[in-house]
Order: structure tokens, then sequence, then C-alpha cells
């Protein structure tokens, strides 16, 4: 079996990355983790991915006067990897088009809300104030345009009395570590496609209890 090689990038410790990781172990999984990379030298997650027996690297995107510099270094690394494919995860940098042109129909990205609500930042404190019922997190591949672009998986939590924005974001957090080795798989696999907007083959939030983590290799 070909397996899809896979870069991971980062920003920070990487909870989504290990899951990832630990799903690419089993023999029968059709994409390789071959790298994580992230914009910050100092981010937790390398050190969790070299321990892992994961090639890791870092382009500091400090260093760089704009932000298509500072791409054109990451897309030079993952080239040198001979990278496939990305997923975001806890990626806290925005792409430029040029970027994401690279990468179209090659790019996921994991966000914590049910899109299309909730795009951007503090979605688990904004579905509280708004007082919704249900809640989730969606994988999605990449368009230029911020948290949009064909869905591929969801999975819906819900929303108690009693929550908090951080017991609403570990409930949310356990799907998404369930959600996105799964779609990973579907996409490496064939079984999910890109049709128009839409994504053939996908998982939609009511399979949710279809969800459970995959036991060991």
């Amino acid at each position: 079996m070909n397996r899809l090689r896979t870069a991971i990038l980062i920003s920070g410790r990487g909870s989504n990355m290990d899951a990832l990781i630990e799903a690419a172990r089993r023999p029968d999984y059709p994409a390789e983790i071959a790298l994580v990379l992230s914009n910050r030298p100092d981010a937790p997650g390398l050190a969790k991915a070299k321990t892992a027996g994961v090639a890791a690297a870092a382009v500091d995107h400090k260093i760089y006067a704009g932000r298509e510099e500072f791409e054109r270094s990451l897309q030079l690394v993952l080239e040198a990897y001979r990278i496939d494919f990305i997923c975001l995860a806890g990626f806290m940098r925005l792409f430029t088009p040029w970027f994401i042109e690279q990468w179209r129909g090659r790019m996921l990205n994991i966000h914590p809300a049910l899109l299309p609500s909730y795009r951007g930042l503090h979605t688990h404190e904004r579905a509280l104030a708004d007082g919704v019922k249900i809640h989730g997190c969606t994988v999605h591949f990449v368009v230029p345009e911020m948290d949009e672009g064909p869905i591929v998986a969801q999975a819906a939590v819900p929303v108690l009395d009693g929550d908090t924005p951080e017991t609403l974001a570990a409930r949310v957090l356990a799907q998404e570590h369930a959600i996105y080795p799964l779609a990973l798989r579907l996409v490496a696999s064939g079984v999910a496609r890109i049709e128009g907007n839409r994504v053939l083959g996908a998982l939609a939030a009511s399979d949710a209890r279809l969800l459970a983590p995959e036991g060991p290799a």
C-alpha cells in the first residue's frame, strides 16, 4: 500500500497531532506521518513528535519580513521531506492564497465548532453566550477564506447547563481526536473526495456514535 506522506503543522502542544500519529501506527492506515513542522521552534509538540519517532522541524515566522517569505521557506521544507498532504493541528498562522494554491485539495484543518457556525476564535465562549444546545467540531479542506472549504467530517456534543468554556472545550476536544484521524483516513484512502464545495463520502455529525477512538495497532 502506498501511504500518503503527510505533514502535521502545529504551533503549540499538538494534541490532535498525537491522535494522528497514533492512528497512523496501524498497518492498514493509508497515511504516513512523515513530518511535524512548526512556526515556533519552542513548540512543545516538536519534542513529543521526536519522542514518537517522527521527524520534526521548525521555520520561525518571526525572522521573515512577510507571510509569503515565511511560507516559501515552509514550502522548501515540505518539498525536502516529499510531503503529499498537510494536516493543520493548532497551527496559528493564516496562509496567503499563494500557499493555499500549492496545496489545494491536499490540506485539512480542524475547527472547534460545527461550521459554518462560529468561524474564527473563542468558539466555545460564543456558543455558550448564544445558548446553543449542540456544539462540536469540523474537519474541512483549507481554502483562502478562513474556516470555510468543503467539510469532510463533523461530530456533535451536547451543551450542558453547567458548562464552562473549559468543560465544553474538553468534550469537543475528545471528539476532535476521534474525527481527525478518521477524516484523514477517508481522504487518504480515496473514500472521501471533493465535488464542488461538497465532499462525497464525508462523515456527518449524526454519525458521532461511530467515533470511538481506535485501539492500538
